[in-house]
C-alpha cells in the first residue's frame, strides 16, 4: 500500500431504499474519487461525515467520464470554499 495520500473534498452523496448512503469524495481536478457506502444508522452514532478525507493514491479510481470529471471538479471547489476539511457536512 503507498504511503502517499490526497485530500479529496465530498463531491456527491446518496441515499437508496435500502437506508444506504452512498458518499463519493474526489480529488480538487475531478479526475480520481474514492466511494464509501454506510449506513443510515451509522450517520447518527457513528463518526461525522466531513468536508474532506486523506486517501491513500492506491484506493483511488479513475473518473473516465468527462462531464463527470467537470462536476467533480466543481463540487470539490465549492465544498472546499464553503468548508474546513474537518468540518461536519
Amino acid at each position: 500500500m503507498s504511503e502517499s495520500t490526497v485530500q479529496c473534498w465530498l463531491v456527491e452523496r446518496d441515499f437508496d431504499s435500502r437506508n444506504i448512503v452512498t458518499l463519493v469524495y474526489a480529488t480538487p481536478d475531478g479526475s480520481r474519487y474514492q466511494q464509501r457506502e454506510r449506513s443510515g444508522q451509522s450517520l447518527q452514532t457513528g463518526a461525522e461525515v466531513t468536508a474532506a478525507v486523506d486517501v491513500a493514491e492506491d484506493e483511488l479510481e479513475p473518473v473516465d467520464d468527462e462531464e463527470t470529471r467537470d462536476r467533480y471538479a466543481t463540487e470539490a471547489e465549492r465544498t472546499a470554499e464553503q468548508y474546513g476539511p474537518d468540518d461536519p457536512i
